[in-house]
């Protein structure tokens, strides 16, 4: 019974994978979690979003619940290891993000130095983020690493994760600091405060207004 639950949630995972085309003419690849993935199903993502800005094809291989640390084999490889998404290719951009399940499933935004520390060193230079981004840069191209959204003015369920996302963000923004073709794009300012209409109602992924949101900052940093 547990081989077929293991089948049936790989297969779900392949449908949530994009695969990259053989042709070579899609230049621009997504890497990352459910910020990247939500919305998807409707066509709303960020992927989507930013595929209309653009007016180019996006390869969107951004898994919901993905992390970069995440141990078992066959889920990993098919995508909630976000080291698995990225493919080498001739890409020009490549759009991440992610870290954010690593903070608040792998330590539960407490006494996570540990885990912030395999995501990235203090002066951004190392870790396991650091290692991604470094494959993408090594085929060419140039990255734009993407923060989270906040709830400013209301409740949510990962408000206590604010210190360690600061202190995450602010290691992501270092690393691009280090690096001409590396950007870091906060969007922690993209929501104004007490406005929910930018969140699902989870208040935590982005409804279609917040992709649409997302996307445009990411838009702005590829044009």
């Amino acid at each position: 019974m547990r081989i077929w639950l293991v089948l049936v949630a790989c297969v779900a995972l392949l449908g949530c994978t994009e695969p990259v085309p053989s042709s070579g003419n899609a230049r621009i690849i997504a890497t990352g979690d459910s910020m990247l993935a939500w919305n998807a199903g409707s066509g709303r993502s960020v992927v989507d979003a930013l595929e209309q800005k653009l007016g180019a094809r996006v390869v969107d291989r951004s898994v919901i619940g993905a992390r970069y640390h995440y141990v078992l084999p066959i889920s990993g490889s098919l995508g909630v290891r976000i080291g698995a998404q990225y493919v080498s290719g001739p890409w020009d951009w490549a759009v991440m993000n992610g870290g954010g399940n690593d903070l608040w499933l792998g330590c539960g935004c407490a006494k996570c130095d540990a885990q912030l520390d395999r995501l990235i060193s203090t002066d951004g230079a190392r870790g396991t983020v650091v290692d991604t981004v470094t494959r993408a840069r090594a085929d060419g191209a140039q990255v734009v690493y993407v923060g989270y959204l906040r709830t400013p003015g209301k409740p949510s369920l990962i408000d206590h994760c604010r210190t360690w996302g600061q202190k995450y963000e602010a290691r992501l923004a270092r690393m691009a600091a280090r690096d001409a073709g590396v950007t870091f794009v906060s969007i922690a300012d993209v929501v104004p405060d007490g406005d929910l209409s930018f969140h699902d109602v989870d208040r935590i992924h982005p409804s279609p207004k917040g992709s649409a949101a997302i996307a445009a900052r990411i838009a702005a940093v590829i044009k």
